[in-house]
């Protein structure tokens, strides 16, 4: 921590040395904001300003914050210090990019890395007595926090802050004990779910977009906007290896996701700016074959050697893909072009594509789920842009059914044990709805408002399928209980804008009806 302390004080000394006089907005903001959120904008104790980390904050709502600060966190009002005119400035300051985005590699995520508790000193079994694999985690981003609920009697077994911006979906531990959780921002905590406590940190990147574990537990990574680049860590979030993200032209790229394929024991990554689908490897030994695995990113090995981690394999594609859905067997990955409009199908063992789809708008494939219909498989997706689910045959990749939507979803959930499908209406004037599909008719049977009004999002399971969770994505808002058979309210908790919900048992066994 001495070494971060003298680092962040040489920064702070060179960078208000080139403030110059003339430049009002940049001496309020190393006066006023600094000293919390860095010299530099990366953030430190409080997140960083750059515009691509306040994607979800209007700038409106910004100049809010700024004004009258914001309730349960130390970020303080400047509205009496400060006139309009200049809170009006810092507001614009904060949404412009920096004209160049410093370094952060391996050095500079070691330097972050902060450890608070010591996991071999903690219990080996869990301190309550509710079932560890039927736990979730709900996200509140209302006033960051997580709530650990028990997923039987649906109460609240505790609640911890975490960063600020959660993003991208907490991954467990393969034995459900750690939870690991990412933030915008770029910081991953590991939490120890037996023992109710932070075990460790660390800022992977400056603006990262989700995290993934590996199905062996050995392994997290980080998929970054901010730097170009992929961040390899250890389970204890020591970082074993930065691969910076760029194409076979050199063309650098953002990272829009990462996903672990288990079968595979490799990673999966959508690159948001170059026509190719990443995969790499945490085999041991690295594995052979296909001719295009390489070790071309490790900049600081000299004698590269076949036995190195983490090898690379690229996988050319005619278009950018941005959003992934696989099959059950992870050897078929559907991407989303990035355009909208389509999707593309590619066999992750030869490389090669085997069919495009024709769908509407931009089909939200990551967060597709997949069932038995009629004898065959079929994917179901709801939609970003069209108010539209689209259902897929997996063997023909025929569209077999448009069911139209009250308007564009975001989230689509089931379970094997039950017959019913959920899909919310995240965007427009009917985001109140949730759509409950019958598997078997590919019809909407019911349509439930649980909040009038309120954004209603986001359906998760309990490990056995018997209720259905669905988050009141509002400040003042709750996650609502239904049983999943009679679609029937049992209960109602109050939340703080709780966003997504998380089932140990489903997330860890790869439950068809959920995410990966």
């Amino acid at each position: 921590m001495k070494r971060v302390g003298t680092l962040l004080t040489l920064l702070t000394m060179s960078l208000a040395s080139s403030i110059h006089a003339g430049d009002d907005t940049e001496a309020l903001y190393q006066q006023h904001c600094a000293s919390c959120h860095g010299v530099d904008r990366l953030g430190g104790m409080g997140p960083a300003l750059l515009p691509e980390n306040l994607h979800r904050l209007r700038p409106d709502a910004a100049r809010r914050v700024i004004t009258g600060g914001r309730t349960a966190t130390q970020m303080e009002g400047f509205g009496e210090r400060l006139s309009a005119e200049a809170i009006e400035r810092l507001t614009n300051h904060i949404y412009t990019p920096l004209k160049e985005i410093p370094p952060w590699g391996m050095e500079e995520i070691a330097a972050s890395r902060v450890v608070h508790t010591d996991p071999a000193q903690h219990s080996p079994t869990p301190l309550f007595d509710a079932d560890p694999q039927n736990l979730f985690i709900v996200v509140e981003l209302g006033d960051h926090h997580a709530t650990l609920l028990d997923g039987d009697s649906f109460e609240p077994v505790h609640r911890f802050q975490t960063r600020m911006n959660v993003h991208g979906g907490p991954k467990y531990s393969p034995d459900g004990r750690f939870v690991y959780i990412g933030s915008r921002d770029g910081w991953i905590t590991k939490y120890d779910i037996y023992n109710l406590t932070p075990v460790v940190e660390v800022r992977a990147g400056i603006n990262t977009r989700n995290i993934a574990t590996s199905n062996d537990g050995r392994f997290v990574v980080a998929a970054n906007y901010l730097p170009h680049s992929i961040t390899v860590l250890d389970a204890d979030l020591r970082p074993l290896k930065v691969i910076p993200a760029a194409g076979r032209d050199g063309t650098s790229s953002r990272v829009s996701a990462i996903y672990t394929a288990p079968p595979r024991d490799s990673f999966i990554a959508a690159l948001k700016d170059v026509k190719e689908v990443w995969e790499i490897s945490y085999r041991d030994p690295p594995p052979q074959g296909f001719g295009s695995w390489t070790h071309d990113y490790r900049p600081e090995s000299g004698d590269l050697r076949e036995s190195e981690p983490f090898p690379l394999r690229r996988i050319s594609v005619d278009d950018y893909l941005d959003d992934f859905f696989f099959d059950l067997g992870y050897t078929t990955v559907f991407g989303a072009s990035r355009d909208g409009g389509k999707g593309l199908v590619v066999d992750l063992d030869t490389g090669r594509r085997l069919a495009e789809l024709a769908l509407p708008g931009f089909p939200h494939l990551g967060s597709g789920i997949t069932w038995e219909y009629r004898g065959r498989r079929v994917l179901a997706t709801p939609n970003i842009r069209e108010g539209a689910v689209s259902i897929i045959d997996l063997e023909s990749y025929e569209i077999i059914k448009r069911i139209d939507t009250l308007g564009p979803g975001f989230f689509m959930r089931s379970h094997d044990n039950t017959r019913y499908a959920w899909v919310d209406v995240f965007f427009g004037p009917h985001r109140e709805a949730v759509h409950v599909i019958d598997k078997e008719s590919l019809e909407i049977v019911e349509t439930l408002r649980p909040a009038p009004g309120k954004t209603a999002a986001h359906v998760e399971f309990t490990r056995d399928g018997s209720h259905a969770l669905v988050s009141i994505w509002d400040d003042d808002g709750a996650v609502v209980i239904y049983d999943a058979k009679s679609l029937k309210e049992i209960k109602r908790l109050p939340m703080r804008k709780p966003s997504g919900k998380y089932n140990v048992h489903n997330k860890t066994h790869y439950r068809s009806g959920t995410s990966h």
